[in-house]
């Protein structure tokens, strides 16, 4: 079984979602080849965790990325073309397999193989079931961040450098100016540790408590939906449907209820802390820890605590 992944990039370093690919691939025992476009530092980072690498130096833009990856996968035929699932990949995924009449699955959270045919695994109905799909033939797939586990370094693979000659015609859009937002920088999706809140902390002043036990454990601090719109935090913090998923090693959900829209951006994560005053909080069917109380008696609590263990 062949698999082709599709390595974004931020214009010079790889994005993490895309490295778990490497993962993926290894997990079905296939042989994998990584495709890298624009930027040859992260081309011999890939190759650095031993796996071969087509590197071509072509524009970044959605057009010429579609273009270049449909090129590919005529050359490779492979019979899975893998991507993180980013906002840049939501729009190649289907692209590529609409004029390649290949079948596209989209947020994958897993993958198993049976008789030489592979099962994917995704959430549906905003994440309350998981369904199970097969494709007939070559599939495009993008993976959810955080449903595998970054590489480990192994033997260096070869980079090959390809040249994709795009035709003017396949250009359809020009971008003519770029306007960089001033905004927080809030790596979520990178996250070991979050600590969220929501509507259970009552007010911004008690959110504070989210902010100081995220800052002792060197964490991010992540929100639900309302405590962002009542204004605690900026929108950057959001995690669920409308805002990041993440998947950190440990997640700290404060006086939150566990609202699909909420879970169905963290359920991945590795352990899971709640904390909420309601025992039958929908949360505390997925925390691996249940803490029943109020959260802004219980977090003051912990923060001592934590800030002891740290100084010893």
């Amino acid at each position: 079984m062949k698999a082709l992944l599709f390595i974004e990039t931020d214009g010079e370093k790889v994005l993490g979602g895309s490295l778990e690919l490497i993962s993926a691939v290894k997990a079905l025992d296939a042989e994998g080849t990584a495709l890298v476009v624009g930027s040859r530092a992260a081309a011999d980072t890939v190759a650095a965790l031993g796996i071969p690498v087509i590197f071509t130096d072509n524009a970044a833009d959605c057009d010429t990325l579609s273009e270049v990856l449909s090129e590919v996968i005529k050359e490779e035929n492979p019979d899975i073309a893998l991507l993180a699932n980013t906002a840049l990949a939501k729009d190649i995924a289907p692209r590529v397999a609409g004029r390649m009449s290949l079948g596209c699955v989209s947020d994958v959270i897993g993958m198993s193989k049976t008789d030489d045919k592979v099962i994917y695994t995704r959430p549906a109905y905003g994440g309350t079931v998981l369904e199970h799909i097969e494709v007939e033939g070559t599939a495009v797939v993008t993976v959810r961040n955080g449903s595998f586990s970054k590489p480990e370094a192994a033997l260096n693979a070869v980079v090959i450098e390809k040249k994709v000659e795009i035709p003017a015609s396949a250009i359809k859009t020009k971008i003519v100016d770029t306007v960089k937002e001033i905004s927080e920088s809030v790596n979520l999706e990178e996250a070991q540790v979050i600590v969220a809140g929501g509507r259970g902390m009552g007010n911004a002043e008690n959110f504070k408590l989210v902010e100081e036990l995220a800052s002792v454990l060197d964490g991010v601090v992540g929100a639900t939906r309302p405590a962002i719109e009542d204004g605690w935090i900026s929108r950057a913090h959001q995690v669920g449907q409308s805002g990041k998923i993440v998947a950190p090693k440990l997640y700290i959900a404060c006086g939150i209820s566990g609202a699909t829209q909420h879970t169905s951006g963290m359920s991945g994560s590795n352990y899971i802390i709640a904390i909420n005053k309601d025992e039958d909080a929908p949360i505390f069917e997925i925390a691996n820890i249940g803490i029943v109380g109020n959260a802004t008696e219980v977090l003051p609590v912990m923060i001592e605590e934590m800030k002891k263990v740290k100084s010893k």
